[in-house]
């Protein structure tokens, strides 16, 4: 019950403020673009010492986080560059033996974050084109 109570005084103040921003637009419109004026750059000050005081921080250490994860992605699933760049250092070729190279160069078969879902292959297929 409240609740329908407060959405019906809601839509009044908003109607009120339509009916009088309608008639200060036929009465004084320059007065109502001052208002406006005014209410935009109080809103834009309001805006810019919230984000300088409170979120220039927060998204700065955002990135910082995400940095720092990227790094420690590209050190996990290290990609070998060098077949895109045609150069190979020397300490690549000497530090890894041939066998290894060539199988960290394959892709993985067991993926960690992937699973298969058993399914009822048991079941035969309706050949559509036949019907």
């Amino acid at each position: 019950m409240s609740r329908n109570l407060i959405t019906w005084l809601v839509y009044g103040l908003i109607g009120l403020a339509v009916i009088g921003i309608i008639s200060s637009m036929f009465t004084n419109p320059i007065s109502l673009l001052m208002n406006l004026l005014i209410a935009v750059v109080t809103g834009a000050i309001i805006f810019g010492l919230v984000y300088f005081f409170f979120l220039r921080k927060r998204t700065t250490n955002e990135l910082k986080k995400y940095r720092k994860a990227v790094k420690q992605s590209k050190q996990k699933y290290k990609t070998n560059t060098s077949r895109y760049n045609n150069v190979t250092s020397k300490s690549d070729k000497t530090n890894t033996p041939i066998h290894k190279r060539k199988i960290n160069n394959k892709p993985r078969k067991e993926v960690p974050h992937l699973r298969v879902i058993e399914g009822n292959n048991n079941k035969k297929r309706k050949n559509r084109a036949s019907l």
